[in-house]
């Protein structure tokens, strides 16, 4: 026992002693190694310059400009003569920049540990420093390199899609290296989206210094990965154009390929990025954020609105697949429809009623009550199903961040979020777009494209990623054909018929437009009330949203235009006089083949 005590004790002390050898001879050599490494060596990073933001005709969205940072030598004394000297000099050169201030971030960021020059000024444009530059080069304890400062040429005009940068907080840093160097990231719109790339990557030099911090000799460098550049299907022109059209409304339109290359999408009213760019004010910040139109939404993705009427073709089409809705057999409308032991009414928009009504009667004239009837047939969870397959209800995979789904819903989602049954009436109003319906406009615009091609596509800004375009994706969703030629040739009777609820904004065009409008109800109709309120006797802000949604040529649909305005009242009539301008533009920019306009022989109406 005595013997094995002993062993145990030696084979400790043995251990213990080779492992602190080891400590010093070995680990503490590399340590001290490094350390004396780090004496003679710096590395230093070189800071790539962010890539520029074009439209499709090469005109900048997003680019820098070239400009000057100010850096004074650290380890000068706190409130010390060189120190005060110094940004004294800098002053005067630059009268705009308060003393005081850059006396506080020296103070900051001044440590005996810091052997690299402290930046005061983080940007100082081209044009101003070229008569100081001399002067101020003279000093030895000024450093000045060159920078670059995020600047977007169309102001407010794109906001929404190419969206800002702004300094970066620690919770940018600590997720990106690059992001925790340059200082800067991208916080909203495509910035934000694709700011790993548009960043680049960063370069580095290791230079040899001397014992007094002197740089002797480069041991090693590496460029940056730098002007990645996206090129976007935008068209700032018709970006342009759209924002005039909106001047004294409030609401969203965008244009869009059938393909999915979005050619414009406004959210307005808007805001001047630049103002980010190097720090908003707090008066422009109150400004904006009292703004009862929310300059500051995304609308186009994030805006939730209930789609009214323009829902219609996409609930006939599920009522269609669900085969329950017999969708042959026409609905009689005597103005309204009544369910329950008490009879509740549900009132079509036309007091008068629309008679008999088959589904292409339907989608031209907007009939609610064949709709109301047809949904009692099928059921809120087929109708919730099928337009989730028509892309309502679900994100768009749109290249925005922040883009919301919205609801199309069933009987669990109800049940989830409120803990109650669902009701007979709520499936008649949500046939018609209202209710719990909400949907974004990128959304709608991509539905019609579907309406239109029978295809449903995904939402592109971005047409070129450095190198690399950005393919057009598809989802093939089967439907009956029969019923969807039908919904066409209604939506080519709203715009083109004389009952058509577009006729008046969008039948005198120099291409065939088919659309769909709706109004989105903000506040509900009260049953005792006989006579509906005019639009124009509300409120502003209780006045309904208006919608309208279309797709050109008829015949050979090539773009989709959707328009809201919101409080905006009936769709016809709010929306459709910015839908018509917009394919005006359009045509006259070369977006249609140039050639007349046919008769309407399929105008006949059944």
């Amino acid at each position: 026992m005595r013997y094995g005590i002993i062993v145990t004790f030696f084979v400790l002390f043995w251990t213990m002693l080779i492992s602190r050898m080891y400590q010093i001879s070995v680990k503490a050599n590399l340590y001290y190694e490094k350390l004396a490494k780090g004496n003679i060596q710096r590395q230093y990073y070189i800071k790539p310059v962010r890539g520029e933001i074009l439209d499709r005709n090469g005109k900048l969205l997003a680019v820098n400009n070239i400009g000057f940072s100010i850096a004074i030598a650290p380890n000068l004394k706190n409130h010390g003569k060189e120190l005060n000297e110094t940004i004294t000099a800098i002053v005067k050169e630059f009268p705009d920049f308060n003393a005081t201030k850059l006396l506080k971030r020296y103070i900051k960021k001044n440590s005996p540990y810091n052997h690299r020059f402290i930046k005061v000024i983080d940007f100082i444009a081209y044009k101003d420093m070229i008569g100081s530059y001399p002067k101020l080069m003279i000093n030895k304890l000024i450093k000045i390199e060159s920078e670059t400062k995020r600047y977007y040429p169309a102001g407010s005009m794109a906001t929404h899609i190419v969206g800002y940068v702004g300094k970066s907080n620690k919770f940018d840093n600590a997720k990106d290296p690059v992001v925790a160097k340059v200082g800067v990231v991208g916080k909203s719109g495509l910035e934000k989206k694709y700011n790993s790339v548009l960043q680049g990557q960063l370069g580095y030099r290791i230079v040899k210094v001397s014992a007094t911090n002197k740089e002797v000799a480069e041991i090693e460098k590496k460029e940056p990965v730098e002007d990645q550049n996206l090129i976007l299907n935008v068209d700032l022109d018709l970006q342009v154009k759209i924002n005039e059209l909106f001047k004294g409304q409030a609401g969203v339109a965008i244009v869009m390929n059938v393909n999915g290359d979005v050619l414009a999408a406004v959210s307005y009213p808007s805001y001047d990025p630049n103002l980010f760019v190097g720090g908003i004010s707090h008066k422009e910040w109150k400004r904006i954020i009292n703004d009862l139109n929310h300059p500051f939404t995304n609308k186009i993705v994030s805006g939730l609105y209930p789609p009214g009427s323009t829902i219609k073709m996409g609930m006939a089409l599920a009522f269609s697949k669900s085969g329950k809705g017999a969708m042959d057999r026409a609905e009689y409308c005597k103005g309204y429809i009544k369910i329950g032991r008490n009879g509740h009414k549900f009132r079509c928009w036309s007091k008068w009623g629309h008679g008999s009504v088959g589904l292409r009667k339907a989608i031209r004239e907007s009939c609610d009550v064949y709709f109301y009837s047809k949904s009692l047939q099928v059921g809120i969870n087929d109708m919730s199903k099928y337009l989730n397959e028509f892309g309502l209800g679900v994100k768009t995979g749109i290249d925005l961040p922040n883009e919301r789904k919205g609801v199309i819903p069933n009987k669990e989602w109800k049940m989830k979020k409120y803990k109650q049954p669902w009701y007979l009436g709520e499936t008649i109003i949500a046939s018609i777009g209202q209710g719990y319906d909400l949907v974004t406009p990128i959304q709608l615009a991509r539905y019609t494209a579907f309406i239109a091609t029978k295809k449903l596509p995904t939402p592109h800004l971005v047409h070129k990623i450095v190198d690399k375009i950005v393919e057009p994706e598809y989802k093939e969703v089967e439907v009956n054909l029969h019923h969807l030629d039908l919904i066409r040739k209604g939506m080519y009777d709203v715009c083109n018929s004389q009952r058509g609820t577009a006729h008046r904004a969008m039948s005198r065009l120099p291409i065939i437009v088919a659309g769909k409008t709706g109004t989105s109800q903000v506040v509900s109709i009260p049953q005792n009330e006989r006579r509906r309120m005019k639009e124009s006797e509300m409120e502003y802000y209780s006045r309904s949203h208006a919608w309208l949604t279309t797709y050109a040529p008829y015949n050979n649909p090539k773009y989709v235009v959707t328009v809201l305005v919101e409080h905006g009242g009936h769709g016809g009539s709010a929306a459709g006089p910015i839908a018509a301008e917009i394919y005006r533009w359009m045509y006259k920019h070369g977006y249609f083949d140039d050639k007349p306009k046919k008769s309407k022989k399929n105008s006949n109406s059944k």
